[in-house]
C-alpha cells in the first residue's frame, strides 16, 4: 500500500495473524486477493472469484449476481479505496468451504468489514460469496451539496406539510445559500441568495422543513444524472444503475429516505425520468402554474416546477400547496371536477417507443386499470410530424439555454462535463430564424397534443427504458445519448403543450422500476394526482 494513501500492494509486514483454524492454502488466496484489490489487478480478481452465475457480491449499493456482473462492476469503478487489514477471523465450514471475516481501515479514515465465503475446487480457493461494508460518509456529495438537521426549519408548526422534509434541487434559491447548478466553477462564483425561491417559501410556509440542497445535472441540461464533477447519485431501487436526471439528487434523497419530498424542475423530463428510474411518484406541473421566482432557468418556455415522493398522498398535498397563491386562491389549478369520469387515452405507437420490458409493464397496468376506468384510443401521431415536434422542442430549448447561460459558458466551457458541453456547443449555433420556425411548429404540436386529450388523460411512457447500468453510462456516451433521444420523443409532448404530467411507478417483469405518465389538461394538476392514485389503488 503506498505511503501517500493511494492504492498499492498490501505490505506483508502489515498482515495481522489470522484467528481460527489453519485452512491449507486459504490465507495465501486471501492475501493474493487483497493485493490484487489494492493494485486494481482485474485479471487476478476475476480468477479469484468463483466462475458462473451463482457468485454473489453485496454492499450498501445492492447485490451483484454472477461472475460476469461482478467483473463488470470492478472494471468500471476505477479501483477500491486504499485500506489496510487490521483483523482476520477464519472459520472452516467443512472440507471445501470456509468463511473469512476481515476488519478493514480505510486510509481516508473509518473502519469497514468484509465477509467472504471461500470455496475450494480444482483451481484452488475462490470467493463464492462476498459482502463489503464501509462507514457511510457524513455527507454524500453525489446526493447533497449541503445538508442540515434541518438546513432550513419550517415557518409554521401546523400546516398541511408538517413533518415532511424536502430535498431542494440546486437550482432553487435558498436564503443564505448559493446556487451551484451542478457545477463547481459556477458555485465558486455564486453569491448567497437573499431570499427563498417562491416554491421553497410555499413548502416552508405549509410546515415542511428543508433537509438540504440536492445535486442536479449541470444547469439541468441532461436526463441521466451522471455528474462528471460529483459522481452519479445512487439508485437504491435499481442498484448499480443510474439515477436519472436532472433532478437526480432530489430523487435519490427521496428514494433513500433522506427526505420525504423532492423539489425539482422538469423541462424535458427531469422529474419524469428519475421518477421512472427509481420507482417514485412525480409531477411536472402545468407550465406557469407554480411561480418560478428564484429558480435558475434552463429554457423558460418549457421549465416547470416539479415534485417527487414515495407515495401519492404527500405528492398531492405538496402540489396543492405550491399551486395556491399567498391568499389561498387556486393558482392555475383549473375548474373543480374537470377530470370527473375522464377516460385514459392511449396514442397508437407511443407505448411501442419504449423498450419491450417497459412496454409490457405499461400494457399490464392498462389491463389492470381497465376495470375501473374507461379506456379510449386517440388518433395516432404521424411519425414525420412527431420528429418535427421533437426538433422544435430541442431547437427552442437550445436557443433559450444559450440565451440564459451563453455568456457564462463562453468563459467556462472547459469546466462543463462532455455531454453538457456538447449540448451548449450546439445551442450556440441556433439562429433566431431557426427559433422562429420552431415556434411555429411548436404551436401546431401544442394544439395537436391538447386535441388528443379529448376531455380525458393521455397515457405516455415516462422514459423509453429502465435505468441503464452505470458501467454503460459514460457522460456523452452513445448509449446514454441514444436513450435520451428516445425518451425526449415521449417527454416532449407534455412540454410542447405546457401540460401537467403525473408519473405512476411500475415494475417490469424482472422487478426493475419503470413508470408511466398520465398527461392531463392544463390546470388539472392535483386532480391528476388523485386520478392516478385512484386507478392504481383500485386495480
Amino acid at each position: 500500500m503506498s505511503a501517500d494513501g493511494g492504492t498499492g500492494p498490501v505490505a506483508a509486514e502489515a498482515r495481522p495473524v489470522p484467528h481460527g483454524p489453519e485452512v491449507p492454502g486459504l490465507m495465501d488466496a486471501f492475501w493474493a486477493y487483497e493485493t490484487a484489490l489494492m493494485a486494481d489487478d482485474l485479471p487476478t480478481l476475476d480468477a479469484l472469484f468463483a466462475p458462473g452465475p451463482d457468485t454473489l457480491r453485496g454492499d450498501a449499493a445492492g447485490l451483484l449476481v454472477g461472475h460476469e456482473a461482478i467483473s463488470s462492476f470492478r472494471g468500471g469503478r476505477g479501483g477500491a479505496p486504499a485500506r489496510r487489514i487490521v483483523r482476520v477471523e477464519v472459520r472452516a465450514l467443512g472440507e471445501r468451504h470456509a468463511v473469512v471475516v476481515a476488519i478493514t481501515e480505510l486510509l481516508r479514515g473509518g473502519r469497514g468489514q468484509q465477509t467472504q465465503v471461500w470455496e475450494r475446487g480444482e483451481g484452488g480457493w475462490k470467493v463464492a460469496v462476498a459482502h463489503v461494508a464501509v462507514a457511510a460518509p457524513a455527507l454524500d456529495r453525489r446526493i447533497w451539496r449541503v445538508v442540515g438537521t434541518p438546513l432550513v426549519p419550517a415557518t409554521t408548526e401546523d400546516g398541511p406539510l408538517t413533518g415532511e422534509s424536502v430535498a431542494v434541487k440546486d437550482l432553487f434559491a435558498v436564503a443564505g445559500q448559493r446556487i451551484g447548478a451542478g457545477n463547481p466553477a459556477r458555485l465558486a462564483e455564486a453569491s448567497p441568495e437573499p431570499r427563498h425561491a417562491a416554491a421553497v417559501e410555499a413548502l416552508l410556509g405549509a410546515g415542511a422543513a428543508v433537509t438540504g440542497i440536492a445535486a442536479t445535472d449541470e444547469l439541468a441540461y441532461s436526463l441521466a444524472g451522471t455528474s462528471t464533477h460529483y459522481g452519479t447519485p445512487p439508485n437504491p431501487r435499481a442498484p448499480h444503475r443510474i439515477s436519472g436526471g436532472s433532478s437526480s439528487g432530489s430523487a435519490s434523497a427521496v428514494s433513500l429516505g433522506h427526505a420525504s419530498l423532492g423539489l425539482g424542475t422538469d423541462t424535458g423530463g427531469s422529474i419524469r425520468v428519475p421518477a421512472a428510474y427509481q420507482g417514485l411518484w412525480g409531477i411536472r406541473t402545468t407550465h406557469g402554474a407554480v411561480p418560478r421566482d428564484g429558480l435558475l432557468p434552463l429554457a423558460p418556455s418549457f421549465d416547470t416546477v416539479g415534485l417527487l415522493a414515495r407515495t401519492a398522498g404527500p405528492l398531492a398535498r405538496a402540489a396543492a400547496v405550491m399551486l395556491h397563491d399567498a391568499d389561498g386562491a387556486a393558482a392555475g389549478t383549473g375548474r373543480a371536477g374537470m377530470l370527473a369520469g375522464a377516460a385514459l387515452r392511449t396514442v397508437p405507437g407511443l407505448v411501442e417507443l419504449a423498450e419491450g420490458d417497459v412496454a409490457e409493464a405499461i400494457d399490464a397496468a392498462l389491463r389492470r386499470w381497465a376495470g375501473s376506468r374507461r379506456m379510449e384510443r386517440a388518433a395516432a401521431i404521424d411519425e414525420a410530424a412527431h420528429t418535427a415536434w421533437l426538433g422544435a422542442f430541442r431547437t427552442i430549448q437550445a436557443r433559450e439555454a444559450w440565451q440564459a447561460h451563453g455568456d457564462w459558458v463562453r468563459v467556462h466551457g472547459g469546466d462543463l462535463g462532455p455531454d453538457v458541453a456538447a449540448r451548449f456547443r450546439t445551442a450556440r449555433t441556433v439562429t433566431a430564424e431557426q427559433e422562429r420556425r420552431a415556434r411555429e411548429v411548436r404551436a401546431v404540436a401544442a394544439e395537436e397534443v391538447r386535441g388528443r386529450l379529448g376531455g380525458g388523460v393521455l397515457v405516455v411512457p415516462a422514459a423509453s427504458s429502465v435505468a441503464p447500468l452505470l458501467r454503460d453510462s459514460a457522460a456523452g456516451g452513445p448509449l446514454i445519448e441514444a436513450q435520451r433521444e428516445r425518451t425526449l420523443r415521449l417527454t416532449c409532448l407534455a412540454g410542447l403543450a405546457g401540460l401537467p404530467a403525473v408519473t405512476v411507478p411500475l415494475r417490469t417483469a424482472a422487478g426493475l422500476p419503470t413508470g408511466v405518465t398520465l398527461v392531463g389538461p392544463a390546470g388539472s394538476d392535483v386532480e391528476l394526482i388523485h386520478l392516478a392514485a385512484a386507478v392504481e389503488e383500485t386495480s
